[in-house]
């Protein structure tokens, strides 16, 4: 069982905490929560700082508590974002809950045998049987305006112009009273999250202080970002979702296998629960043949696994190999269309109608049906002659060879150039 705190530390995964909060770790086992916004029914990579610090929290035998902002997400987050986002209602909220939910489970033990199981509330649950009186007498009273403008986030907003809502104003205030419910109903004694959120958590530290005269901390996890300084999270098509339908186990695979050296020293502390010895003897074997990309590869097994299951990563892992390794019209074959797709994004199309595709006599009239893959026949047949030309991954190697191909998803012919130059063959209907 591993000290919670010293974990983080090593891990580059602590911002900020409360005075007092390694005493009280060390009295025995604690509850801390961590809350999750639920705007979609997938959480993205980056939640999963988040997530991973209730992971630690569990592995060092404590118990993680993970809180979706049912109540809180028809409001939305004031903090640090430049205008006000759109209210969810119900129906969409409890779906993207369930989705939320069933991801978690992928990575927090909420078995009911375990001494320290993880548990998931919804604040939704006991803010919606508050009165606005009741809130503003309860709650409202404990905590002045001017501690509330005091907030970064809220000045932030305030100098920009951009202006802030009564309604995104009460976030904090409902953010602080969650803490206080779950401190008095649930034990909880500390809350976890980024480092945007620091403000939020101190005004549910201070509700409890001036309401009860009790004990609360705070703790903080630092905003990534890469070592270019750009924002973690997002890859050129938006977010990077947990969600195997949003972002395809390829995709997600790919994300990580394509950071920086820097940046996979970094997250593979962050994103894994790899031992320190581990990971730095990783980072040796790494610095003494950087173009293996030992780092990289051991980062990305390891979150998909943890993502997408051992099947997801090997499917990925397969794809990936398609374009640089030995790989045959059986692997091309079990891709999906869409991981296939993802594959070959960007690579020259030739498309041709069924009717056209079935009139070609032989290889040669299929491949310079236009100028995509050659500019003559001369140049092609001399390729094909020389073994320079495979088609769904099988060399060609006679011109004059009927055409008696595989269309992979009845549609589709991969045609390779050479070493690194790939065609796609789209046949229509």
């Amino acid at each position: 069982m591993n000290d919670f705190i010293a974990e983080l530390k090593w891990r580059g995964m602590l911002q900020d905490m409360t005075p007092g909060i390694e005493a009280h770790l060390k009295k025995g086992k604690a509850v801390a929560y961590l809350g999750f916004d639920p705007t979609a029914d997938s959480l993205h990579i980056g939640h999963l700082v988040g997530v991973m610090t209730l992971v630690h929290f569990q592995r060092s035998g404590n118990q993680p508590m993970a809180l979706i902002g049912g109540a809180t997400g028809m409001i939305g987050d004031p903090s640090f974002k430049a205008a006000e986002r759109s209210l969810l209602d119900k129906a969409t909220l409890d779906s993207n809950i369930s989705g939320i939910r069933a991801q978690l489970e992928k990575f927090l033990d909420f078995n009911a045998g375990s001494e320290n199981k993880a548990l998931l509330v919804n604040n939704y649950d006991w803010m919606s049987q508050f009165s606005f009186l009741e809130f503003i007498r309860d709650v409202g009273k404990y905590i002045t305006v001017n501690y509330m403008m005091a907030k970064d986030s809220v000045k932030r907003r305030l100098e920009e112009g951009n202006g802030l809502s009564f309604t995104e104003f009460t976030y904090q205030l409902i953010q602080g009273y969650d803490f206080y419910h779950l401190w008095k109903h649930r034990g909880c004694s500390i809350q976890l999250g980024g480092s945007d959120q620091w403000g939020n958590i101190v005004t549910g530290t201070e509700l409890i202080r001036k309401k009860e005269g009790g004990e609360a901390f705070a703790l903080t996890v630092p905003l990534i970002t890469k070592s270019d300084g750009s924002k973690f999270g997002k890859s050129e098509g938006g977010n990077v979702w947990l969600d195997a339908e949003k972002t395809s186990p390829y995709a997600f695979y790919q994300f990580w296998l394509n950071v920086s050296d820097e940046d996979a020293s970094k997250y593979i502390r962050i994103f894994t629960t790899l031992e320190k010895s581990v990971i730095e003897e990783l980072e040796m074997t790494h610095e003494g043949a950087p173009h293996q990309r030992i780092l990289q590869k051991k980062l990305a097994k390891e979150i998909t696994c943890l993502v997408h299951g051992e099947k997801g990563y090997l499917l990925a892992e397969k794809a990936s190999q398609i374009l640089f390794g030995n790989s045959s019209l059986e692997d091309l074959a079990a891709l999906d269309e869409r991981t296939f797709l993802q594959v070959f994004e960007g690579v020259p199309v030739m498309t041709l109608d069924r009717h056209t595709y079935s009139g070609k006599e032989n290889i040669l009239e299929l491949v310079c049906s236009d100028k995509t893959i050659f500019n003559s026949k001369g140049e092609a047949r001399k390729m094909i002659q020389g073994g320079g030309l495979a088609i769904n991954k099988s060399k060609v190697t006679d011109p004059t060879a009927t055409v008696h191909l595989t269309l992979l998803q009845q549609k589709y012919l991969l045609v390779q150039k050479g070493k690194k130059n790939y065609f796609l063959i789209i046949v229509q209907d």
